[in-house]
């Protein structure tokens, strides 16, 4: 989730202050992803240099003044390309993909890898089932998104799992077949 573009796109509906961003911000997204407030006023400042949107009113205070903020015509470009385009799927092999051939590659058991990785696997979906049960809008479409992906995780782990013999044997297949040119 681009964060910039994203509190781009709270300015949509109407101009508003920082604060105010912040709060929207913390309603629809905070629970998946935390955002600081001088991470919020950082983000206006260089959506304001970069035409994105626009400063409209600054309001002195007893505290720090008060800046209103507006998106420009170039900013809900940005935002109209950025929802409605297709995104590219993330490459499929991540970190644990990685972890086990490692494991492979160095003599650890992999397969007590995937037992640890299904456990912590599991454990969140229970987290997640719980809070599933409260959800609503878009909290929901994120715990529900959430899921599938350990879901596809832990098929992926199953998989794998099973194929482990196999590959450890065409892995010393490989390495005596090295040896053997050595």
């Amino acid at each position: 989730m681009s964060t910039s573009t994203t509190l781009l796109a709270l300015l949509e509906p109407a101009p508003a202050y920082g604060y105010t961003l912040k709060q929207n911000y913390d309603r629809w997204f905070a629970r998946r992803r935390p955002l600081a407030f001088g991470q919020v006023y950082a983000t206006l400042a260089r959506l304001t240099r970069d035409g994105l949107a626009d400063q409209v009113e600054v309001e002195a205070g007893h505290g720090p003044d008060r800046r209103l903020y507006r998106i420009t015509a170039r900013g809900a470009g940005v935002v109209d390309a950025w929802v409605t385009e297709p995104q590219p799927p993330e490459i499929a092999a991540g970190t644990l993909h990685a972890r086990v051939t490692v494991a492979l590659l160095s003599g650890r058991d992999p397969a007590e890898v995937l037992a640890r990785q299904r456990e912590s696997h599991l454990t969140r979906m229970r987290a997640l089932q719980a809070l599933r049960r409260e959800a609503t809008g878009p909290d929901l479409l994120a715990v529900t998104y959430e899921l599938a992906h350990l879901d596809a995780d832990l098929r992926w782990i199953e998989e794998s799992g099973t194929r482990l013999g196999a590959i450890r044997h065409q892995l010393e297949a490989d390495k005596g077949a090295d040896d053997a040119r050595g």
